[in-house]
């Protein structure tokens, strides 16, 4: 069967893909639909040994972590599956993986493993906590890293408590995080010819996108606690209120200020001491809050949101997932897209725009093993081994 990719900006580059769960699918995903070969490598039926978020290959989770990916079943725990992986291994660009480190030291498939096969290998691993130090043997899931990586002491309202972000974010940016990686090596590849082992870590990801939060802290030990739906900074910045329901206003800037202030007719607050600077409306923000919302209540959401960006002030309404959906500009960007080989589902494309090799859902996930033969019969596996293999529950 020919492969037919999701674009042709990575077609050329094959990656083998061991992850489970979401992280390491993440970053298998963003590889492929940009039209790597990716090969999602399951273990067989027959060993029950099964990734928890396959028990329903049609779920909308594990579909849409798993588009646009080929799939073959192998036994890591035989031998014989082993030399099967490592032959693929040899000729393959890039091994995703995010077993805990020691699970792939014992099977025989570390970097140091492969790389005497494939000194061209790009060898990409997600871990909870790191490949060594004091916790690497730890279990790690979005969670946790949420809870250690500070993301949860700055989430939420003021004196609430700890909150979780609303998505698994630090499996996500991990994924991201580490085809970013998976890139730089490649195209570092192309000058010295050699692979590298590129790895991160759901806490690593964690304390990364903390971003000015964390220069705060290293900067100015100005340790920064929640501040809920208002900008830790800048005020008015945050929800507000209008007759009929909640928007976000961003106001940064003296002359956006103004701005502001004429749209929603409230010229009087462009002068009152309290609100001179950005700091100073920041520290007297609950106030403002209040007669800013006084000015909002006379009208809509959609009235509001016309006017302010009509001035130049940034604004936008509070959706829920399907409003998302159904806003005019997100159907005009199409990243809602069902797949071009008439699969019958609706996923979530990228959200990168490339203008020669643009990337698009190609398919739905492969059913459990569905390409195993052509996969083997392309590494040189004759009819007669495939059967044999299939015989001893290798594949």
């Amino acid at each position: 069967m020919t492969r037919t990719p999701a674009s042709e900006a990575l077609k050329r580059f094959t990656v083998l893909d061991l992850t489970r769960a979401r992280a390491g699918p993440t970053a298998a995903r963003m590889l492929a639909d940009w039209g790597a070969d990716v090969i999602k490598i399951e273990a067989p039926l027959s060993t029950g040994a099964r990734d928890p978020m396959a028990e329903n290959r049609h779920d909308p989770d594990f579909t849409n972590l798993h588009r646009n990916k080929r799939n073959i079943a192998i036994d890591l725990k035989k031998p014989a599956g082993v030399a099967i992986f490592k032959r693929l291994a040899s000729t393959a660009d890039v091994v995703l993986e995010n077993y805990r480190p020691a699970v792939k030291e014992r099977l025989g498939i570390a970097y140091e493993d492969l790389r005497p096969l494939n000194p061209r290998l790009v060898y990409g691993s997600i871990s909870g906590f790191g490949q060594d130090g004091p916790y690497r043997d730890r279990p790690g899931v979005d969670q946790i890293a949420q809870g250690m990586g500070g993301l949860m002491s700055i989430t939420g309202l003021p004196g609430q408590g700890p909150v979780r972000v609303g998505i698994p974010i630090s499996d996500l940016c991990a994924g991201i995080l580490l085809a970013y990686g998976v890139l730089a090596a490649l195209h570092e590849r192309e000058v010295s010819g050699e692979g590298q082992w590129v790895n991160t870590s759901l806490l690593e990801s964690m304390i990364h996108m903390l971003d000015f939060q964390a220069a705060r802290w290293l900067i100015a030990e100005d340790i920064p606690e929640q501040a809920g739906n208002d900008h830790p900074t800048h005020a008015p910045m945050g929800v507000f209120t209008a007759a009929d329901g909640d928007l976000n206003i961003g106001v940064t800037g003296r002359q956006i200020w103004e701005r502001f202030c004429t749209a929603i007719d409230a010229s009087e607050l462009v002068d009152d001491p309290r609100y001179r600077t950005s700091h100073e409306r920041w520290q007297q923000r609950e106030v403002l809050r209040d007669a800013i919302n006084a000015k909002l209540a006379g009208n809509a959401v959609a009235h509001w949101v016309t006017v302010l960006n009509a001035a130049g002030v940034p604004s936008g309404p509070i959706n829920r997932v399907d409003q998302v959906f159904a806003d005019p500009q997100v159907r005009h960007l199409g990243i809602a897209q069902k797949p071009a080989n008439g699969d019958p589902v609706t996923l979530v494309g990228q959200a990168i725009r490339m203008s020669r090799t643009p990337s698009h859902v190609q398919s739905a996930p492969r059913q459990h093993g569905q390409d195993t033969d052509t996969i083997l019969e392309a590494a040189g596996y004759s009819p007669d081994d495939i059967a044999g293999l299939r015989a001893e529950k290798v594949i």
